[in-house]
């Protein structure tokens, strides 16, 4: 640790300040409420590391400690090539609880849409294509995310699915009675569960249409206010430049009724052959596309 007091919440690190044994902080990440994240050094991986420490503030509270165990549990569990991996934690011990992520190199869905834009649909459908499988395998072990959303998807190669915080097992979610999720990300059922159905399954795929809609557009599906207009209004209109299948395709994982969504094999069914469709690209003679 360095020399200075912690500050309010924070541990106070220092760029070289050990986190624990074999693993040193390099760069100030930020965070949540739950959790301080940090750029570190792993001397065991010898590489980049994502470290995600539990607050000073949340020591004490067993309830965050169980949120912590919770999302290590599900990182363990869900190996997938889209999915963030998990290296290593220590929950219990003297240095500080922390687990350690993949360091991603590229930027969040979020923020590459802020920068560039719409994406062009050669990006546009690995990506569905991508988080679709990560959701079907979810849906293989019965567990749901409940937060996708563009700032929980990294554009790697392939795009990553960030952030198990809030996952769990879907019949834990059908008995959730409370909103849980981001707002504009939110399916009907998780901002009013009950009325509009149970939270489950159906409910990722609706994050998924929410954030390709954004994705294919650079526009949000629904307006911002009022709060949570999901659960009134039908998704703004999209722009011709969306080609007709690709609209067709997020608009029913818009549907309000999870029922009426496809599910996410189904997703992967229909997308395949529209990049079969897609143009093929050449580099010196050399294809860069199946033909």
């Amino acid at each position: 640790m360095s020399d200075n007091q912690p500050l309010s919440g924070t541990w106070g690190l220092a760029e070289g300040d050990p986190i624990a044994p074999g693993l040193a902080a390099l760069a100030d990440l930020g965070g949540g409420n739950l959790y301080e994240v940090w750029l570190a050094f792993d001397e065991r991986l010898h590489t980049l590391v994502v470290a995600k420490m539990l607050r000073p503030s949340h020591l004490g509270v067993e309830s965050s400690r169980q949120a912590m165990a919770r999302e290590v549990e599900m990182l363990q569990r869900l190996q997938h090539p889209s999915i963030v991996r998990m290296f290593g934690h220590d929950l219990e011990g003297p240095a500080i609880p922390y687990f350690t992520l993949e360091y991603i190199d590229g930027p969040t869905l979020s923020s590459l849409i802020r920068t560039h834009g719409a994406l062009p649909v050669h990006q546009l459908l690995p990506l569905a294509l991508e988080l679709a499988s990560a959701l079907h395998f979810m849906s293989t072990e019965d567990v749901v995310h409940l937060d996708l959303k563009p700032s929980n998807v990294v554009m790697g190669a392939p795009a990553k699915l960030l952030d198990l915080s809030i996952a769990m097992e879907a019949t834990t979610a059908a008995g959730i009675d409370y909103p849980l999720g981001s707002d504009e990300y939110m399916a009907p059922e998780q901002c009013d569960p009950g009325p509009h159905g149970q939270m489950g399954l159906a409910s990722d795929v609706w994050g998924l249409g929410a954030t390709l809609y954004r994705a294919a557009t650079g526009e949000r599906a629904f307006h911002r206010e009022p709060r949570w207009s999901q659960l009134y209004d039908e998704p703004m209109p999209m722009p011709a430049t969306v080609a007709p299948p690709v609209a067709t395709l997020i608009l029913d994982c818009l549907a309000p009724d999870p029922a009426d969504r496809p599910a996410p094999a189904e997703i992967v069914a229909r997308i395949e052959p529209m990049m079969e469709a897609l143009p093929t690209a050449w580099l010196s003679g050399f294809s860069l596309m199946r033909r």
